[in-house]
Formats: C-alpha cells, sequence, structure tokens
C-alpha cells in the first residue's frame, strides 16, 4: 500500500498506565492466504454447524446490568430458534432460562425488557416464579404422570462483567473472564458502568450475520463507501491485533487519512471533535497536523473539571477508535466518551437475513443527572436512516449476500488489511472443525 502516512502515533509507555488498556501491537500470526469459501454464507448446512458448535457452546452478550436494578426486573432476548429470559433474582444475582412453558411450547414472555412477580403462561397459566420453579399448574390432579422433571425450567449459565449481563446455551459452559479474555483487562479502564444507554435499535438486514462480522473487521473499506470519514480518521495507520479468541483495530482519529491531502481549514468532524472536548475552534492557531495531539492535551488538562475521569486511559484513548471484535458476534467502537456497540445475530432458519442491534452508550460526568433509557425500536432495512456512515454499510451488505450466490464466486479473497477478517475465521472453524480442523469440501 504506497500511501503517504503522516500521523505521529503517540508511544504509550506501558510504565504509565500499567494496568491500563495494552496499547502495543500483538505479533501476527500466520493464517495463510486461502480463499474463505462463500458457501458457509449462504449454506443451510453450515448454518446448521454453526448453530450446533457455535451458538450453542459459546458466552453471548444478552443485554445491559443497568436494565436488571431490581428484582424481578427481566430481558428476554432471542438467539436463533432460542428465546432467553435474564431475571433478576431476590439475592441480587442473575439468571437466565428458557423462554418456554414446559406445558405446550407456549413462549412466556415477548422479546424486550420487563419486571415482573412471576411468570405465568397465557395459555393455561402454568406459573413459574423468578428462579424458574413452578409455582403453579392448575388442576395438577389431572396429571397423573406429575409435573415435569424436577418441577422447574432448566437453567442457562449466566454472569455479568463490564456493566453488561452474558448468558450460555451451553450447561458446560467455562468461566465468563475466561472466555472474554482478554477483554476485561482491554476494556476495563473504560468504565462503561458510567455510561448511559442513548441508543437502542434492532434492525433487519438481508445477510448473513457473518458478512455484518467481516465490515465492521477492517477499515480497507473506508476509502470505497466511506469516504467522507478519510477527513476526520487515517484509515492508513490503523493498528490490527488478534488475540486468541477476539480481535481489535486502532485507528487515530482527530486528523486524516493518508490517502487525501492536507486541508487548509479545520474539516468539519475534526471541528465537532474539538467541540466535544469543550475546545474553541476558532481560537486554534496550530496545524492541522497538531489537533489530534492537542485534543488529547487538551482532555487530559480538563478532563476532571468536566467530570469525566480519563485517568487509566493512555492518550491516544483520549482522541482514537479503538475497534474490538468479541467473538462470535459483537462489535464496539470504543472511545473514552461514548460506546457504540453492535450485536450480530443470525436468522433462525435463512443463512440470508440477520438481526442488527445498534447499542450506543455516552459517558455522563460525574454529578449529572442520567439521561432516560431509550425505548427499543425495530425496523426492516430501508425503513429509517440509522446514520450516515451505517445507512452505507447496509445499502452495501445485501448486494454483498447476493454476490456471495454467484457460481462465478469461490470466496473471499483477503488482503493483509483483513487479517481480522481471516482471524475471525479461523476461529469460527476452530469451534466448527475443531482446533486446527479445515472445512470440508467448500464450507
Amino acid at each position: 500500500m504506497d500511501v503517504k502516512r503522516k500521523v505521529d502515533m503517540i508511544r504509550v509507555n506501558p510504565q504509565d498506565w500499567p494496568d491500563g488498556t495494552p496499547a502495543w501491537k500483538a505479533e501476527d500470526p500466520d493464517l495463510g492466504y486461502d480463499v474463505i469459501p462463500a458457501a458457509r454464507y449462504t449454506s443451510p448446512e453450515f448454518m446448521k454447524l454453526e448453530w450446533e458448535r457455535v451458538w450453542t457452546k459459546v458466552w453471548l452478550l444478552g443485554g445491559r446490568s443497568c436494565d436488571l436494578k431490581e428484582p424481578g426486573d427481566y430481558i428476554c432476548t432471542d438467539i436463533g430458534k432460542e428465546s432467553v429470559l435474564i431475571v433478576r433474582q431476590r439475592d441480587g444475582s442473575v439468571r437466565a432460562f428458557p423462554n418456554v412453558c414446559l406445558h405446550r411450547g407456549n413462549r412466556l414472555r415477548p422479546e424486550g425488557l420487563g419486571n415482573a412477580e412471576d411468570f405465568r403462561c397465557m395459555y393455561h397459566h402454568w406459573t413459574y416464579g423468578l428462579d424458574g420453579c413452578i409455582a403453579r399448574i392448575p388442576d395438577l390432579d389431572t396429571f397423573p404422570q406429575g409435573g415435569p422433571p424436577g418441577m422447574r425450567l432448566p437453567a442457562y449459565p449466566c454472569a455479568e462483567w463490564g456493566s453488561f449481563v452474558w448468558f450460555s446455551l451451553n450447561p458446560d459452559v467455562g468461566p465468563l473472564e475466561d472466555y472474554l479474555a482478554p477483554m476485561p483487562q482491554h476494556l476495563g479502564p473504560y468504565h462503561m458502568e458510567r455510561m448511559a444507554w442513548v441508543r437502542d435499535i434492532t434492525v433487519e438486514w438481508d445477510c448473513n450475520w457473518k458478512a455484518s462480522v467481516d465490515a465492521f473487521s477492517e477499515v480497507y473499506h473506508v476509502q470505497g463507501i466511506h469516504p467522507q470519514l478519510q477527513w476526520y480518521l487515517d484509515d492508513t495507520n490503523a493498528q490490527i491485533d488478534v488475540y486468541e479468541r477476539h480481535s481489535r483495530y486502532l485507528v487515530p482519529f482527530a486528523c486524516v487519512s493518508g490517502r487525501v491531502a492536507l486541508p487548509s481549514s479545520i474539516p468539519p468532524a475534526i471541528y465537532e471533535i474539538m467541540v466535544k472536548a469543550g475546545m474553541d475552534p476558532a481560537d486554534y492557531d496550530g496545524r492541522i497536523s497538531d489537533i489530534r495531539r492537542d485534543v488529547q492535551l487538551f482532555k487530559r488538562e480538563h478532563g476532571a473539571s468536566q467530570g469525566k475521569d480519563y485517568s487509566e486511559l493512555n492518550d491516544d484513548q483520549l482522541t482514537d477508535d479503538y475497534h474490538y471484535t468479541i467473538f462470535p458476534n459483537v462489535s464496539l467502537n470504543v472511545h473514552a466518551d461514548d460506546v457504540m456497540m453492535f450485536r450480530q445475530r443470525p436468522h433462525p432458519t435463512d443463512p440470508d437475513k440477520m438481526l442488527y442491534d445498534i447499542w450506543m452508550f455516552e459517558l455522563v460526568p460525574e454529578g449529572e443527572e442520567w439521561p432516560e433509557r431509550p425505548k427499543h425500536k425495530r425496523f426492516r432495512h430501508g425503513e429509517k436512516s440509522i446514520g450516515q456512515v451505517l445507512d452505507q454499510d447496509a445499502f452495501n451488505l445485501p448486494t454483498v449476500q447476493k454476490g456471495m450466490h454467484s457460481d462465478a464466486f469461490p470466496g473471499l479473497w483477503i488482503g493483509d488489511q483483513e487479517l481480522r477478517i481471516r482471524h475471525f475465521h479461523k476461529v469460527l472453524d476452530d469451534y466448527v472443525y475443531g482446533p486446527g480442523g479445515k472445512s470440508p469440501g467448500d464450507l
């Protein structure tokens, strides 16, 4: 890639933030250059393997802990064909159960949030306590075989970390923090528990869930479908790091891409970054190439007076985008003042469709009142705008999915800028075919 690099990356001394987010470059693994088969995006057979060997084996993001403040608060969330109830218990713990009545299979609650004293099936009024135990079966004496085994819903593993609640459909799954490692070390310094909901949307997209994960795992496409982003981030200076299951890239913000000429005046998007930091761009007399560093210095100096504690973050984190993928389906754009989180969920039966959850959170300055939680909205792609950048991605992905079906397209031809995609599919293969296993045939 013959592109001039203009951004002076600030070298973070690990001794300055010994318990902070690691900023140094991880060693790149040798993952080869094989084509990634297109069939895994379109094949019902591969979709079935994913369900049996990935979705039912790993830890999955269920929701936000702040939605479970009181006993009886619950989150009902769907993953594939399953629906899960995550419930705050009277002792303060959280538990998760299948959202299904053991009598005739009726769903106990629709997807969403709520509070309940118990969960009563609206069909025949079988009633379950917050702990999943059956509290009442009308006319139990008419069931000579008695109630279902154990008189309770089976429990799923459930745990909290990072102000979020997680669950697994696998009763033998290992500890959550072991699965997430090294994400707790990377994300803990941002203190997402200090951030409030500002957006909660689900969009139905006409593409495979992996096509969406791929799209948010590289910045190679910025110069293609997001040309406007080149005026406030440097896509040519992204650092890519892959770990056991998860990955990230680090992208400098408040600067321009190495693909464009340095402008003579402050671009509007960088102007907005300065304003949000509390700076007055009209008074700025430095060079445009110095803005990123000057924003960092300003936030370091004035953050405490603004009620924002940046003490656990390094200087780069005060401006830049630290973007993470938590396998299999969570993408996060993490910033000092906000987090954009995306949860990519498979369709229950159709590999050409998915659910795209957009969760956005903003840091609440100390002493300020938290905003009211936004209501969840759900719609199909194209019915409403989800913002210019995401609209561009959403417009592109259905055409990607259609192209995956072409007999002329064997699979993804991945370059070094897309290392995270290759790593993601390597981890996927490890689950589907076993560690070091290879896809048989073209799946």
